[in-house]
């Protein structure tokens, strides 16, 4: 009996796969189960993921100096900056990706374990090293090395209490700099 419940199952939700009816468009929120799995999902495997990596200092200067304008030619258009609360990209993926110029992530979720400044450091490192599937958010590991990101992650550290004047200022390439991996 149980065996052919499963088989049942399983062949329902097939079907609903292969029915086309789930709303896939990014113009149309996921009902509230199926925000919930992936959320928890992304969350968990996240935590997982970055949980052994080692955080190096980020408060030397020169990181969130080289950092800034990492973040300001890429990050941006999705995530913002002082004075900035929406953009095209930021209005137009769904999931809304998070406002990092304001403290927790932007979108009434805090994913930084209550203060655990480690922990923050650690996830911010991993999803810009491997970004996330299906979220727009891209692996910059691909194209990055680890000192590179780590820079960006320094960065995203002081992000929110800049203004928008010290965002412009720190944010600046200088004439020579290349914005290559080092």
């Amino acid at each position: 009996m149980i065996v052919l419940l499963s088989a049942i199952g399983v062949l329902g939700v097939a079907g609903f796969i292969y029915s086309g009816l789930y709303p896939i468009g990014a113009d149309v929120p996921h009902n509230a189960v199926t925000y919930w799995v992936l959320e928890t999902l992304r969350e968990r495997s996240i935590k997982r993921a970055a949980s052994d990596i080692n955080v190096p200092d980020l408060s030397d200067p020169e990181l969130l100096l080289s950092g800034g304008p990492d973040y300001n030619e890429m990050c941006l258009e999705c995530h913002l900056k002082p004075g900035k609360n929406k953009s095209d990209m930021s209005v137009g993926l769904y999931p809304s990706p998070p406002n990092l110029s304001q403290d927790g992530d932007g979108n009434d979720h805090n994913h930084d374990e209550h203060g655990d400044e480690k922990y923050t450091a650690q996830r911010q490192f991993w999803i810009i090293k491997h970004g996330i599937k299906a979220s727009g958010m891209p692996a910059w590991g691909e194209t990055h090395d680890d000192q590179r990101i780590w820079a960006m992650v320094a960065f995203l550290q002081k992000l929110p209490r800049l203004t928008p004047e010290q965002y412009q200022i720190i944010t600046a390439r200088s004439d020579g700099e290349n914005n290559h991996s080092h």
